[in-house]
């Protein structure tokens, strides 16, 4: 599969979601690694078989070894972050937000990528899990990385096209799963 064969997937009511599928891949604001990385972090986030197949096999021709592992890293750090930084910041009582969150995550400190990449990244799966903490925080260490607001935006646009395309592929599987 790849974001070609994801594309015939998505069905005509959601053209838009189809052709900003294509549109954003066409970007040259972020690099290769960048945007393919956005790409399969997004798609692991949101864990839809069909869109996360795709992406995977899209990335692994445009991504090395080293960035595909930090991609899903960066999934899988920020399913933890983003659901702990969100609830102690939903929480009435702000004893939360000052206590240590003792959860081990290293690998933010060492993703075997450049910095910025694992950064745009996670800002692109906590867009997705709706973190505004780790949104804050991400958009921040980019801003300090001299990452261009157009930048940011592009990471952010792709986690939420491939979620829409992800809930819309998992809504048909769904329905046709359904007995008539």
């Amino acid at each position: 599969m790849s974001l070609e064969t994801l594309k015939t997937l998505i069905p005509d009511y959601a053209k838009d979601i189809r052709l900003n599928i294509g549109s954003l891949a066409n970007e040259t604001i972020l690099s290769e690694q960048q945007k393919y990385g956005c790409y399969l972090a997004s798609a692991h986030a949101v864990g839809e078989v069909q869109t996360l197949r795709a992406i995977e096999a899209e990335a692994r021709g445009k991504l090395s070894p080293e960035a595909l592992n930090a991609a899903k890293a960066a999934s899988a750090i920020m399913g933890m972050n983003n659901v702990y930084y969100r609830a102690t910041h939903l929480v009435s009582n702000t004893t939360y937000t000052t206590m240590p969150a003792r959860l081990r995550m290293n690998v933010i400190g060492n993703p075997g990528v450049e910095k910025v990449d694992f950064e745009l990244w996670s800002l692109a799966v906590s867009a997705i899990n709706g973190c505004g903490m780790c949104l804050d925080a991400h958009e921040a260490e980019l801003r300090k990385h001299g990452v261009t607001s157009e930048q940011i935006q592009a990471a952010i646009r792709i986690g939420a096209v491939v979620n829409a395309a992800a809930r819309v592929l998992a809504a048909e599987a769904a329905l046709a799963a359904e007995p008539a």
